[in-house]
């Protein structure tokens, strides 16, 4: 277990090595395949979760059965942090994307730290604001960008978090589906697919299955502005 990886969530972003080794040492962990849930919507169900490694969806049903995929979560990231200040059931379910290892903090023992370390509760508060602010990004970006413009600013995101720099561009190995990159995108697949096809066309990418090479950072981020 890589414990730098740990030191990399937001809940260890503040503390030293002994606290962050102490609050470690309180942690379970689970290990998933690829496809299977961790915690469904709905779910009466309130610890706290850090990807060690692999990725983690996270994503909402629609009343008609469409999926709504709201992140794409990476080593390093947290999730379940709403349930500390919001006991109810889970609001998206968390599936496996690829094999992964997941560290969990059992509510009761978070609310400890939290009460007698204010660093925990700092490190807590500014995931929390970073999850509205993105939230407020989703919104803007659903009202004022086109498609193509989204799906842009998705393959940077994606690049930010999984980007492998190689001498022809930032190779992206995201492994998702066509369809769940649109339901990241929050548009058809048909859409999704054409913005893609023609920011390959254009020389901007190249695509690849379940990944993605950025051959044109600028051109790409022009485009998601």
């Amino acid at each position: 277990m890589d414990p730098e990886v740990l030191k990399k969530a937001p809940l260890f972003a503040n503390l030293d090595d002994e606290a962050a080794t102490a609050l470690s040492q309180t942690m379970g962990t689970i290990k998933l395949n690829k496809g299977e849930v961790l915690f469904h919507e709905g779910d009466a169900e309130d610890r706290l979760y850090v990807v060690i490694s692999g990725k983690i969806k996270l994503g909402r049903s629609g009343s008609a059965g469409r999926e709504n995929l709201l992140a794409i979560l990476g080593p390093g990231q947290m999730f379940g942090e709403l349930s500390v200040f919001d006991p109810g059931p889970r609001s998206s379910t968390a599936t496996a994307v690829t094999s992964c290892v997941i560290r969990t903090l059992e509510h009761e023992e978070l609310m400890g730290w939290l009460t007698g370390r204010p660093e925990v509760a700092l490190g807590l508060l500014a995931q929390l604001a970073g999850r509205l602010r993105r939230a407020n990004d989703v919104l803007a970006d659903l009202v004022f960008s086109d498609v193509p413009g989204r799906v842009a600013k998705q393959l940077l995101e994606l690049a930010s978090r999984f980007g492998d720099r190689r001498e022809d561009g930032i190779h992206v190995h995201h492994d998702l589906t066509q369809e769940e990159l649109a339901q990241l995108v929050g548009a058809s697949r048909e859409t999704v697919n054409k913005a893609l096809a023609d920011f390959a066309a254009r020389g901007w990418i190249r695509l690849e299955p379940r990944s993605v090479t950025i051959l044109d950072v600028q051109r790409v981020e022009r485009r998601a502005r």
